[in-house]
């Protein structure tokens, strides 16, 4: 069966970065888009960033110039590199894989910016 799991969550101080891994099976990895979605307390999912099979990216406008999406294909992975952090990035992050209108998710890894 297709499993996403994420990892590289964890607590942070304003400003530190973070690296979240996400690795696919059970998909032909290189076909799918992967994206990256937050969730913070007491709000709505929200899309933090693509990057498609053709390694093309796009970005929310709030995380622009601060974190990077990436992925590798050999190593079925896709990252996202978090640079100067905010209290407000504190959110669950997932890991999602579409292709063909069809959509899996990961169940998260917690972000924690806080002094």
């Amino acid at each position: 069966q297709v499993q996403l799991v994420e990892s590289g969550g964890g607590l942070v101080q304003p400003g530190g970065s973070l690296r979240l891994s996400c690795v696919a099976s059970g998909i032909i990895f290189r076909l799918y888009a992967m994206g990256w979605y937050r969730q913070a307390p007491g709000k709505e999912r929200e899309w933090v960033a693509t990057i498609t099979s053709a390694n093309f990216t796009i970005y929310t406008d709030s995380v622009k110039g601060r974190f990077t999406i990436s992925r590798d294909n050999a190593k079925n992975t896709v990252y996202l590199q978090s640079n100067s952090l905010l209290p407000e990035d504190t959110a669950v992050y997932y890991c999602t894989a579409g292709f063909l209108g069809t959509d899996y998710w990961g169940q998260g890894t917690q972000v924690t910016v806080s002094s």
